[in-house]
């Protein structure tokens, strides 16, 4: 085992007496050892209640001969996060749970690991951390919130709240209609509702078999969530030291590649890009952005889910039939498109553990003879405007998939909320928000509330807007996050002036600035970019490393 580098022979003597300070007794130093990965904080409702399910998996794991070490990460709530500067800390978190999944993995030489992830950056931190580990890993999720309900009985969540807001602002809501949904829109723990950021992420760590059937969709804190914690907890056991279940035998390309077909069917957050990306880096997988726009051609949307589809929530996909049955009706396409053959940490392959499932309401999961549309639910655009690829989710799209209009622009979010609600923006004008990337933020804030001011202001359908940044999982209306190369490091979004006009085709896959040849090439030989005050050590220290979005905001490991 690993785990004998810490607890075998006479020289680790001083090793096992510190173990036997811990509880441990002489039958213990025989049986694997497992890091129990958990994400308990109670600032965060996906994550206040994950102490209770890492004490039903450790109670699992010692029923089933191992012994478990339960350590813990860090996490940022984006929802209490964003419109202020804390918002600037969301996406560096990724990295420093990364590096703290492969500090605890290392440093104590375990045997193997169970995850328990729920929101936001958390998730991918935690694949990327055991990716590095590289033991036999099964992630197990804290499970989606249910969905809330206004007094009149109209199903709500996060995203109601944001737009709410604006609603109130422009003043079509009463204070007492939008207190009743911020007392209402999130009635439970979970991660919030919708297939946002975090729900996208755990269903797609069902379509990768790094987790459980299941794991995505069932609903948080019921009696079916347990039965599946006491499985993942179970089945760790079964493989912690079998080296065919290592992560990246089953995390690898062909993974990947199905993460993104489920991804375009269930119209996930445009944050699984960025993720994804950085999680095909750390498995040493070759899988490069413009890559994602063939999966999407090959994948139709299926599932509309909140935000995309207010009516729809997670617990209603898992009633539906769940990710298992998404992947079914994906895989009837017959075009190679998903990798049945590959390995789950289950021990089948995706297509033996999807033989079974079947869709049991197709006014929720659609069959592929009525899809919402016929290619997958994001795209890549590329253009002068962003020459390495920029993300829109075309499920959340309100309007139309073509536009053109004048640009009006601001150096940060708060410059745009403050002109959004200024009255700066009107139908047909493109929003151009830069200097929010990776670099420029630092640290790609999430921009909820400017899409949501746009469409609880009834802006949606007359109103685009681009950005260096990104968006939050319950962003929607034509908003087109990621533009690479980003401002702060010379992009073309850096040199757009107020009154440019700005050229879209999602579907052609283009995003171009209409700017004649020889003023662009004036505004270059003047252009410097902007370089952003900020205080914190951290932000400075992952200014200097970070990469754009495009190649998944990762951090620079060599000089």
């Amino acid at each position: 085992m690993r785990s004998d580098q810490v607890k075998k022979g006479y020289n680790r003597a001083p090793h096992r007496s510190l173990f036997r300070a811990t509880g441990l007794k002489d039958e213990d130093f025989n049986k694997p050892f497992i890091g129990v990965a958990n994400s308990y904080i109670d600032i965060i409702p996906g994550h206040f209640f994950l102490h209770e399910y890492g004490q039903i998996i450790k109670d699992e794991i010692r029923k089933n001969g191992c012994v478990p070490f339960e350590f813990n990460t860090i996490g940022v709530d984006d929802g209490i996060a964003m419109g202020h500067d804390g918002m600037l800390y969301s996406l560096p978190s990724r990295e420093l749970i990364a590096n703290s999944i492969e500090t605890m993995m290392n440093a104590h030489m375990l045997d193997a690991m169970i995850c328990i992830p729920n929101c936001d950056k958390i998730v991918p931190g935690m694949i990327m951390g055991a990716l590095r580990v590289n033991v036999p890993t099964v992630f197990v999720s804290g499970g989606p919130m249910k969905k809330g309900y206004t007094k009149e009985g109209t199903p709500i969540d996060l995203t109601t709240a944001f737009e709410a807001v604006g609603k109130f602002e422009k003043g079509d809501m009463s204070e007492a209609e939008l207190t009743d949904i911020e007392c209402n829109a999130c009635p439970s723990g979970g991660s919030c509702s919708g297939m946002f950021t975090a729900n996208s992420m755990n269903t797609l760590m069902e379509a990768m078999g790094i987790a459980l059937p299941g794991n995505g969709t069932i609903p948080a804190l019921t009696p079916e969530r347990e039965v599946l914690l006491r499985a993942a907890a179970k089945r760790i056991c079964e493989i912690a030291i079998d080296d065919r279940f290592k992560l990246r035998n089953i995390l690898n390309e062909k993974a990947v590649r199905n993460a993104f077909a489920v991804d375009m069917a269930m119209g996930g957050s445009s944050n699984t890009v960025l993720h994804m990306l950085a999680i095909a880096k750390e498995a040493g997988v070759n899988f490069a952005i413009k890559d994602i726009n063939e999966i999407s051609k090959n994948v139709s949307h299926i599932a509309k889910i909140a935000p995309s589809l207010s009516t729809v929530h997670m617990e209603d996909i898992n009633r539906a039939g769940g990710v298992s049955a998404v992947m079914k009706e994906v895989s009837r396409r017959d075009n190679g498109i998903l990798h049945l053959d590959n390995l789950t940490v289950t021990g089948e392959t995706i297509g033996e553990r999807i033989a079974n499932a079947e869709i049991k309401d197709t006014t929720i999961i659609h069959t592929l003879e009525n899809p919402y549309s016929k290619v997958g639910g994001l795209a890549i655009l590329f253009g002068n405007l962003a020459e390495e690829g920029c993300v829109i989710k075309t499920a959340g799209i309100v309007g139309g998939r073509q536009f053109i209009g004048k640009a009006v622009c601001f150096d940060s979010q708060q410059e745009a909320l403050a002109g959004i609600m200024g009255g700066k923006v009107n139908k047909g004008d493109v929003v151009v928000i830069r200097y929010e990337g990776p670099r420029g933020g630092p640290g790609m804030q999430e921009m909820l509330a400017p899409t949501s001011l746009i469409m609880g202001m009834g802006l949606g359908a007359d109103v685009a807007l681009i950005t260096d940044g990104r968006f939050s999982g319950a962003t929607r209306g034509l908003s087109i996050g990621h533009v690479s190369p980003e401002a702060a490091e010379g992009g073309l979004i850096g040199l757009i002036q107020d009154g440019d006009t700005i050229q879209i085709d999602v579907d052609a896959y283009t995003i171009e600035a209409l700017i004649d040849e020889d003023e662009l090439a004036r505004r270059k030989a003047a252009f410097k970019p902007k370089v952003k005050t900020i205080q914190g050590s951290w932000l400075k220290q992952y200014r200097q490393l970070v990469t754009n979005a495009s190649s998944g905001a990762v951090l620079k490991t060599d000089a």
